[in-house]
């Protein structure tokens, strides 16, 4: 076998990561556009922007936009024990394959007509997932989804990770914000391999929610809004800048 040379495909990765958060940028403009007005509005009512990753992974997509250095302070992460990977990996799968789970987790985050909830998820289709959108639609909630199209719709209405109903995310919520994460997630092929390496949805759901903020924010600027954004606290005058705000936060921020 020829020596594989590893700068290359890294270089090949970047490349492939670039091209993906290229098509995100231009292709769902119009979504991240229209939700980024919902999200200016919620926060110009100072109201507090909902977010839900339940999957393994797909819990950093909720943690990315959450007490982060540069994001917005409305956002409030729905940090559910069950799915984390901290407490157990296969569990973590296992909870999230778990019909009405996902209800029971909107139910206690007592969401209602005034809230808008984004729920990211890299394949857009587990029973937790899906029973959460459910829930807050019955709510009365503005959902927004941020999952990849190609993955949902490339997936068996049969694999034992969907919802009942073998609904698909982007079929469920008010706007989807497609992350075009391709079916298998790992997208680095090497010789002598069976399986592909390298996941990307992570990047994808970063630079999705990421672009939503920025739009957030501009629409916000637009209609004379400062909107009180996170300074790092490891940052010099980070602590004292956040303190400004924490009172206002405290209470209702429950993962405060």
């Amino acid at each position: 076998m020829p020596e594989i040379n590893a700068d290359a495909i890294c270089a090949d990765y970047l490349a492939t990561s670039h091209a993906l958060m290229q098509r995100i940028l231009v292709e769902e403009r119009d979504a991240l556009d229209k939700a980024a007005e919902r999200l200016a509005s919620q926060i110009e009512a100072d109201r507090l922007v909902h977010i839900f990753g339940p999957g393994g992974h797909s819990n950093l997509a909720s943690q990315e936009v959450f007490f982060r250095a540069g994001g917005l302070m409305h956002m409030s992460a729905i940090l559910d024990e069950g799915t984390l990977l901290s407490n157990g990996a296969l569990r973590s799968m296992a909870i999230e394959r778990t019909p009405g789970y996902g209800r029971v987790v909107i139910a206690d985050a007592r969401l209602g007509e005034d809230d808008v909830l984004i729920l990211a998820n890299a394949y857009g289709i587990n029973a937790a997932l899906i029973d959460a959108a459910l829930e807050a639609k019955s709510r009365g909630a503005f959902l927004i989804g941020v999952s990849s199209r190609e993955h949902a719709e490339s997936t068996s209405p049969n694999h034992p990770a969907r919802h009942p109903e073998k609904k698909n995310l982007h079929d469920v919520v008010d706007i989807a914000i497609d992350t075009k994460v391709p079916i298998g997630d790992a997208v680095v092929s090497l010789p002598g391999m069976t399986e592909n390496i390298s996941a990307i949805s992570t990047f994808a759901n970063a630079f999705a929610l990421n672009c939503l903020v920025i739009r957030t924010v501009a629409k916000l600027l637009d209609r004379g809004v400062e909107p009180p954004v996170w300074r790092s606290g490891n940052a010099p005058g980070g602590d004292e800048a956040n303190a400004r705000f924490l009172a206002r936060f405290r209470d209702r921020v429950r993962a405060l």
